[in-house]
């Protein structure tokens, strides 16, 4: 598998468990399971996760980066992401949460997102 390949996967992996950590403890809410529980305990539940998230955001990074012989700079890394956090987050919201549509002006922003993407990674031939 390529550096580049790998490096989305693991983005991907990494922005499911991260949406989970921050939005996780809404569903488990609405599910009645951690309705009593303190809030400094769904904190601890939410970094939990977000641990888990660091396994696969820190050697995405590592192995797409420029810096270690990757083939992503650090801006096109981070427009990446953000692109991919946004995927991963109406998915989840579409298919776990089952709480939001998805309207036209959805589409529109990830239109824009595409195109961010784009222009992020977009070099002048000279």
């Amino acid at each position: 598998m390529s550096k580049g390949l790998l490096t989305v996967l693991l983005l991907v992996i990494s922005n499911v468990f991260m949406t989970f950590a921050w939005y996780g403890n809404l569903k488990l809410q609405e599910l009645k399971i951690t309705t009593d529980w303190p809030l400094v305990a769904i904190i601890f539940l939410s970094w939990g996760i977000a641990l888990v998230e660091y396994f696969f955001m820190i050697p995405a990074n590592r192995i797409g980066s420029q810096i270690t012989g990757g083939p992503f700079s650090l801006m096109e890394l981070k427009v990446m992401q953000e692109a991919i956090s946004l995927i991963v987050f109406t998915l989840i919201v579409a298919f776990v949460f089952k709480s939001e549509t998805i309207r036209w002006n959805h589409l529109v922003s990830f239109l824009f997102l595409i195109c961010a993407v784009f222009f992020a990674f977009y070099r002048k031939q000279s």
